[in-house]
């Protein structure tokens, strides 16, 4: 795990925090939201952690609650200073609110499950695969906002080769990932030997699904599943949309999501199978 919380983190934990003192007093989130004159919106954004908390908020909402503890009160107030810290991913430049919180729960994670479609994984992907891919999904970013979204996927990479506590990545990936030529040929079979190279990696598990198994639980989209390793970060499935993204935390919908992971693990290609299918691939491109 990081060694650091960081601002992401931090501002869904306070949230949590925040859904358990209101649930405590038994009042609806519409009912905090009249009391405060906001929207409902708003404190839903606040607990699920999506949306900067102020101390100020806090300490609104701490008076609704009638939290006696100014202990509390002021611990919950500091994490909210530091929850609006920035991360290191503000660095690149202008990133949307969305991918920022992807971002910072990844940089926390124990381990992340991902099923793609289309793509090789970006924690997986060589610089000049990753440009190629932002070129074709943003035909009108700007070289800048091109280079900035490159270096924030290498900077993300650099969990998955951590000295200690690196981040344990497990991928599987449709036939047609390897198939569709993102940049040329030679950028193909220099993604496909890297892909071949990571997987060797002890903590890192790649897995393709051929297009003989046909009609498969993947073909309803990609996602991600997140884990931590603090038992009050409950584990995040991810879902990436073109103007918004989807975040779900509620068991059930956890639940349905690893059973769908589980059948795709297992009518994948095994570790071994997978690389020697790669390899082949990357030959093909390379004659």
């Amino acid at each position: 795990m990081a060694s650091n919380v960081n601002p992401t983190v931090r501002r869904r934990r306070l949230g949590q925090e925040l859904r358990r003192l209101r649930e405590a007093k038994g009042m609806t989130a519409e009912e905090v939201a009249d009391r405060l004159l906001v929207s409902q919106s708003k404190i839903s954004r606040l607990e699920n952690g999506r949306r900067s908390i102020s101390q100020r908020d806090v300490r609104d909402l701490c008076g609704v609650y009638e939290v006696a503890d100014q202990h509390m009160v002021e611990s919950l107030m500091q994490m909210a200073k530091e929850s609006r810290q920035q991360g290191w991913w503000h660095a690149f430049g202008s990133l949307s609110p969305s991918y920022s919180v992807y971002i910072g729960l990844e940089a926390d994670a124990l381990s992340v499950r991902n099923y793609e479609s289309l793509l090789v994984p970006g924690l997986l992907q060589t610089p000049e695969y990753a440009e190629a891919v932002i070129r074709g999904m943003w035909p009108e970013a700007t070289p800048e906002d091109v280079d900035s979204r490159v270096g924030v996927r290498l900077k993300r990479q650099q969990r998955l080769h951590a000295a200690e506590g690196p981040l344990r990545f497990w991928a599987v990936i449709d036939e047609s990932a390897t198939r569709r030529v993102v940049g040329d040929r030679r950028t193909m079979r220099e993604q496909l030997e890297r892909l071949v190279e990571l997987s060797r990696l002890p903590h890192v598990t790649l897995q393709v699904v051929p297009y003989s198994v046909g009609s498969h639980p993947g073909m309803t989209g990609t996602f991600s599943i997140l884990e931590f390793d603090d038992p009050s970060d409950s584990t995040t499935v991810y879902l990436e949309g073109v103007t918004s993204d989807l975040y779900l935390e509620k068991h059930g919908d956890v639940h349905k999501y690893g059973i769908m992971y589980e059948h795709l693990r297992a009518q994948a290609l095994n570790a071994d199978e997978t690389r020697k299918f790669i390899s082949d691939v990357a030959k093909e491109y390379a004659a």
